[in-house]
C-alpha cells in the first residue's frame, strides 16, 4: 500500500511562506486517484483526505465510523494521483486517543500510504503530546479547532463554535498550544468571521478556514459539495461551482433509455468478424 516517497512542489514551508506573503492557501479535499490528479494538475495547494469520506463516499451516517484500514486505501489513492501539492490525510476516531505510541505508529501508517502530513482534531493534553511526539518522529501535523465533526456526540450536534469572546478565548488557547506543540498548520471549522480573524492574527503558523470567513490564511471545502455530488445537506459556507450530481443522473438516464430502445451498442461500438471468420463461424459451429 505503500508509494515512493518524494518531495512535493508543496510543503509545510510553503505553508508558511504563503502566509507571510499574505498569500490564501487552497486546500480541497479528495477520495480516489483521479479526483486528485485533476485537483493537483489545477494548482491546488493541499488536498486532505477526510474522513468526511465516511459520510460522502461509505454512505456513514457521520465520520466517527470510518477506520484507520479505509483511511489507509484511500490515502493511497489519492496518493497516486497527486504528484505537487501538499497531501494532509485525516486521522480517524480512535486512531490517536488510547495512547500516544498508538496515535504514532498510525499517524506513521497514513505516512507510509503517501501523505506528507496528519490531521488531528482537538488540543487537550493528550492531543498535545500526539503532535509533540509525531513532529519528533518526521510526521508534520494539521491541527483543526472550532467545530470538529469527531466530537459531534459530546458538541450535541452541529453548533458553531466561538461565538462569545470567552469561546474564542478557548479556542485562541487551544490554537497557541498546538503551534507549540509543533503543528505547523491549523483548521478552523464553523468560527465566525470575527472570532477566526483575531485567531488568525494571533497565530505564527497559517489557519484554514471551513466555515471561518475570509480572514483566515486559506480555505478548504469538501469536494463533493463543490462539484455539487453529494446530496443530503448543503452546508451553508460550501459554494458550489458544478452540478455533478445532475449530469450523472442525466448520463445514467440516458443510458437506460438507449439501452431499452436498442440503439446502444452502434455500429461504432461493436466487435465484428471479418468475412472469412464469419464463414468458418457458420459452416464449423452449425
Amino acid at each position: 500500500m505503500s508509494v515512493e516517497a518524494k518531495l512535493k512542489d508543496i510543503t509545510v514551508s510553503t505553508f508558511q511562506k504563503k502566509k507571510q506573503n499574505n498569500e490564501k492557501i487552497t486546500m480541497l479535499t479528495a477520495y480516489d486517484c483521479s479526483t486528485a490528479k485533476y485537483f493537483d494538475e489545477a494548482g491546488v495547494d493541499s488536498i486532505l483526505v477526510g474522513d468526511s469520506l465516511g459520510m460522502v463516499v461509505l454512505g456513514y451516517d457521520s465520520t466517527t465510523s470510518v477506520t484507520m484500514n479505509e483511511m489507509k486505501i484511500f490515502t493511497s489513492a489519492v496518493c497516486r494521483g497527486a504528484k505537487r501539492c501538499l497531501v494532509v490525510a485525516d486521522m480517524p476516531f480512535m486512531s490517536y486517543h488510547a495512547s500516544v505510541d498508538e496515535a504514532v505508529k498510525n499517524a506513521g501508517e497514513l505516512i507510509r500510504c503517501g501523505a506528507s502530513a496528519v490531521k488531528l482534531e482537538g488540543a487537550t493534553s493528550h492531543i498535545l503530546d500526539v503532535v509533540q511526539r509525531c513532529v519528533e518522529s518526521g510526521i508534520p501535523v494539521v491541527g483543526h479547532l472550532g467545530f470538529t465533526p469527531q466530537y459531534l456526540n459530546v458538541l450535541g450536534g452541529y453548533k458553531i463554535q466561538g461565538k462569545t469572546a470567552e469561546k474564542t478565548r478557548f479556542i485562541l488557547e487551544q490554537a497557541l498550544r498546538l503551534q507549540d506543540a509543533g503543528a505547523f498548520c491549523v483548521v478552523l471549522e464553523m468560527v465566525p468571521e470575527e472570532s477566526a480573524k483575531l485567531i488568525t492574527d494571533k497565530l505564527t503558523i497559517p489557519t484554514i478556514g471551513i466555515g471561518a470567513g475570509r480572514y483566515t490564511d486559506g480555505q478548504v471545502l469538501v469536494a463533493d459539495d463543490i462539484l455539487g455530488k453529494y446530496s443530503e445537506f448543503k452546508p451553508k459556507f460550501a459554494r458550489r461551482y458544478a452540478n455533478i450530481g445532475e449530469i450523472m443522473y442525466n448520463a445514467a438516464s440516458s443510458y437506460i433509455n438507449d439501452v431499452t430502445s436498442l440503439s446502444f451498442p452502434g455500429e461504432e461500438e461493436l466487435f465484428q468478424l471479418s468475412d472469412e471468420a464469419k464463414r468458418d463461424l457458420m459452416e464449423n459451429l452449425k
